[in-house]
């Protein structure tokens, strides 16, 4: 009889990290005092199943694809890249798609999607969420509004699963949650957003917001344009930087505006910085003015996005892939994946 081989030393690390992980979301979730609720609904992210890990490609290694294809920006085609700093190194340039965030997007203030469906206890500060049926218009075409507030998770699962071992480009750390829109008054509200992104007045108008849509075309087939960062692509206008949309079309097109809208606040913010191309070969470099081609999304929840390649670049028409992932009670919330371009010199 043949021998059975051992199970690796590898496997039995990861499934210890992924039982720490989830034990420090359980106490996290008991210290702010959850409550109960039935119209909070979600689930808790598995790792192996749940993630397109096909994502990941393509791997460039000095401007050569190393990796199955798959769709990718522009990447440099230098052999060899020289970091100054602490003294003059050099290295490799490599680039890959690295998953680094979570994100919930829901109607239901405090309810952490991702985590669970766990319904955090409210603070006191005033909030919103949900859609309506808006208004009726003169061309007797009824528009909804709807308002997502957002919750930002750091989620290094390469790192703490161990997927690159000893990989110096790859971001280390814990899951944690790192930001809720609840109490962010300027998510909550128009007026106070113009704090940050004053520049809103500039493109609310039909001739800045007609060039959406060769912005949308251009995502549907590739990357989004960064040059017309006031455009979300085929989900609308990146403008304001809040939960609200006035043109709602549906549960899939209303949560990826939130999350691009988002994404483009923390870079606003300096919350996010560059990622990507020949200046992060050494470290991020501020980038407040959001690239959308250094993004993709990936549905979680409710139901994930698990085929070859089910990761798209922000702005492309959800209309193709989109259908049946929103339905009454339990799919009315979503999560995402985001997954970020990361370009580094690999000493």
């Amino acid at each position: 009889m043949g021998r059975v081989a051992p199970v690796s030393s590898g496997f039995y690390q990861a499934i210890g990290k992924l039982y720490w992980v989830s034990l420090k979301l359980l106490l996290i979730i008991c210290l702010i005092l959850p409550q109960a609720q039935a119209k909070c609904v979600g689930r808790f992210v598995n790792p192996f199943t749940d993630i397109c890990w096909s994502c990941l490609f393509p791997i460039t290694i000095s401007g050569r694809r190393v990796s199955p294809s798959g769709e990718d920006t522009p990447n440099t085609q230098q052999t060899f890249c020289i970091c100054p700093k602490p003294f003059p190194r050099v290295g490799i340039p490599i680039s890959f798609w690295e998953p680094v965030r979570l994100v919930d997007v829901t109607r239901t203030p405090y309810c952490l999607v991702n985590m669970g469906g766990i319904q955090m206890m409210d603070t006191g500060i005033k909030s919103q969420g949900g859609v309506d049926n808006g208004h009726q218009t003169q061309n007797t075409k009824r528009m909804r509004n709807s308002f997502y507030q957002v919750h930002w998770y750091v989620y290094p699962v390469l790192f703490w699963l161990e997927i690159l071992v000893d990989f110096l480009c790859m971001e280390k750390g814990d899951v944690d949650i790192a930001y809720l829109t609840e109490l962010d008054p300027m998510w909550n509200d128009d007026e106070t957003s113009m704090i940050i992104n004053p520049e809103a007045a500039l493109f609310a108008n039909p001739i800045a917001q007609s060039a959406c849509a060769a912005d949308c075309l251009m995502a549907s087939v590739g990357f989004g344009v960064d040059l017309l960062f006031w455009c979300a692509g085929c989900q609308g206008s990146m403008y304001p930087f809040t939960g609200s949309s006035s043109a709602h079309v549906g549960g899939v097109q209303g949560s990826l505006l939130a999350v691009e809208r988002f994404i483009a606040k923390l870079h606003r913010e300096g919350l996010l910085w560059g990622t990507m191309g020949p200046e992060a070969y050494c470290n991020r470099y501020p980038m407040p003015i959001i690239k959308k081609t250094q993004y993709k999304t990936q549905m979680i929840y409710p139901i994930p996005s698990t085929g070859s390649k089910q990761c798209y670049p922000l702005g492309r028409s959800e209309v193709l892939w989109g259908s049946g992932k929103e339905f009454p009670y339990s799919g009315e919330d979503f999560g995402y994946l985001i997954w970020r371009k990361r370009t580094c010199c690999m000493l």
